[in-house]
């Protein structure tokens, strides 16, 4: 495979899985020197950058909890400081908090708790990485990109937090576009159902379901996103603030 990106870093987080861990290895496989962040007690990030490493390419971790005030951070600077530059940041970290869907009837499961994790997680970590690789990121004259959702689209999701949080990241896109402008790009994907880690538990008959609601009859994979990823990464077009809708056409089935 040709080392376009040889020349590049990145910071993906949430990396050490799904489509985090298939970002990592498009753009690893591609020349770019990649850290993978993971939380701290993962032991799959140092599993997967083992993996990437024996293989020939560059590849590190940068562990830390995006969704800790401060330890996001101090992650980021350590990562910028490994790297030597950033180029890329892929906000990708993120949790449903829950492994089956919760009904938008059912405010009582929408507790304060529920709802921190949610959005420190999704929301604020994605600004705390932001803001502390912004320097960095100017300078390189880089890329963001967010994973987002089509549940911040208004199509149901895993829970009312959970969409409102992903609505906010696609809000924040456009306005980090703006503050970032015009040394550094900022995007987002939206996914729609994927065949992840996270989807692990669901029924086969719920997948299908998704699948046969889909113009194309299918689920979407982790690479399938993670080729959206590394596209508005990397495209020397003048796109920003955009949000890329990736789910074989399920909200339009």
């Amino acid at each position: 495979m040709t080392l376009e990106f040889d020349t590049m870093t990145a910071l993906v987080t949430g990396g050490a899985s799904g489509i985090g861990l298939a970002t990592v290895e498009k753009l690893a496989r591609r020349g770019c020197f990649v850290l993978i962040n993971h939380l701290p007690d993962d032991p799959a990030g140092p599993r997967e950058a083992a993996r990437l490493l024996a293989e020939g390419h560059r590849v590190g971790t940068a562990p830390g909890d995006v969704s800790v005030p401060g330890q996001a951070e101090a992650m980021v600077t350590r990562a910028i400081d490994q790297l030597g530059r950033l180029d890329i940041l892929v906000n990708n970290a993120g949790t449903p908090n829950t492994r089956a869907p919760i009904p938008p009837a059912d405010l009582d499961a929408m507790t304060e708790a529920f709802w921190a994790r949610i959005l420190h997680t999704n929301l604020l970590g994605p600004f705390r990485c932001t803001r502390a690789a912004a320097a960095a990121l100017r300078a390189a004259k880089g890329a963001v990109v967010n994973t987002a959702s089509i549940a911040g689209l208004g199509h149901l999701g895993s829970s009312l937090a959970y969409g409102a949080s992903k609505a906010a990241l696609i809000d924040m896109t456009k306005n980090l576009a703006r503050a970032l402008a015009p040394e550094c790009r900022v995007n987002a994907v939206a996914p729609g159902a994927v065949n992840t880690p996270w989807q692990a538990d669901w029924p086969e008959e719920r997948k299908r379901a998704a699948a046969e609601r889909a113009l194309l009859k299918r689920m979407c994979t982790a690479e399938d996103i993670a080729e959206a990823i590394v596209f508005l990464a990397t495209t020397p077009a003048p796109i920003t603030g955009q949000t890329l809708v990736v789910d074989a056409g399920l909200t339009l089935g």
